[in-house]
């Protein structure tokens, strides 16, 4: 028999978190992201993950900011979602706390990751989520997003769906647009198709004769065509690297803000770029999607 006055058990304390855990975060949704184990804890390769996710955030916040500072509520698109990794940490640690009818849109076309994602903001009360699944072309007529997007993110869209993202946030009219780019083949393969004839014709061809080179020429091409793109709108862009990311080889980050900036110049200078290395026939890709504003001084 129990002693009259013995002591109440209590309850057993919460297992401490890792400090690299930050103040607030959901232990459910690290969990069900496998970030943390099932007892809280990190082992390495989720240690890397969280702060990779992280040093991304560092990123978005301060675009996330300013559209606050301008409005009530505050939209983002996230393309090529996946899991929606990117989307339910800033969901956690920035839109949860919210109360403005601010929301986060996932676009995926594997509907079983769809379906996973939307079940999950279910179960954690993220209301203010949802997943659609689209491609990023096809988000761009999709009555189920609003005409105008605040930010537009894409991380390791592959190939063309990158373009399609700054297509998509050109017309949603986007403040913001946060872009890693993946897997760029379709500039290479214009330049791998041209090789033979411009190679009497000037000698930077040497720049891509040999494949390698022009798969690595490609690339980099690509980028700077999307940011001489961008810069054609009027949009302030910055390069980076995306230090640590998961795809290491894949780690430049492209970050553009709509300032209103003189148009003419880059749009003379993308021009000038198709026209130098034989790539006349990408402008439908990188020069015509321009409106006429383009041609704003």
């Amino acid at each position: 028999m129990k002693h009259a006055n013995q002591a109440k058990k209590t309850p057993a304390a919460a297992p401490e978190l890792p400090p690299e855990v930050r103040p607030g975060q959901s232990v459910e949704l690290l969990k069900e992201l496998h970030i943390l184990t099932r007892d809280g804890k990190l082992n390495q390769d989720s240690r890397r993950k969280l702060k990779q996710v992280y040093h991304l955030y560092n990123f978005i916040e301060p675009l996330l900011k300013d559209v606050q500072n301008e409005q009530q509520g505050v939209s983002l698109v996230d393309h090529g979602a996946g899991k929606s990794y990117l989307g339910f940490i800033l969901y956690d640690l920035f839109f949860k706390a919210l109360q403005d009818g601010s929301h986060i849109y996932g676009i995926e076309t594997r509907e079983e990751l769809v379906q996973r994602s939307t079940e999950l903001a279910a179960r954690l009360g993220f209301t203010g989520m949802s997943f659609l699944p689209l491609s990023v072309a096809e988000s761009t007529t999709s009555s189920k997003l609003p005409e105008t997007i605040d930010i537009v993110t894409a991380l390791h869209a592959c190939n063309t769906a990158t373009d399609d993202a700054i297509d998509f946030a050109l017309k949603k009219k986007a403040k913001h647009m946060v872009l890693v780019p993946c897997c760029q083949a379709e500039v290479a393969t214009v330049l791998r198709k041209n090789k033979g004839k411009d190679l009497g014709r000037s000698a930077l061809t040497e720049i891509w004769r040999h494949p390698i080179h022009t798969r690595e020429f490609g690339s980099q091409l690509t980028n700077v065509l999307r940011c001489l793109q961008l810069e054609a709108h009027g949009y302030q862009v910055t390069v980076t690297e995306l230090v640590g990311w998961e795809h290491s080889m894949k780690n430049e980050l492209i970050v553009a803000t709509y300032k209103n900036l003189p148009r003419r110049r880059p749009a003379e200078r993308l021009g000038e770029v198709l026209s130098e290395l034989g790539l006349q026939e990408m402008q439908e890709r990188f020069y015509t999607r321009q409106t006429t504003s383009a041609n704003q001084e």
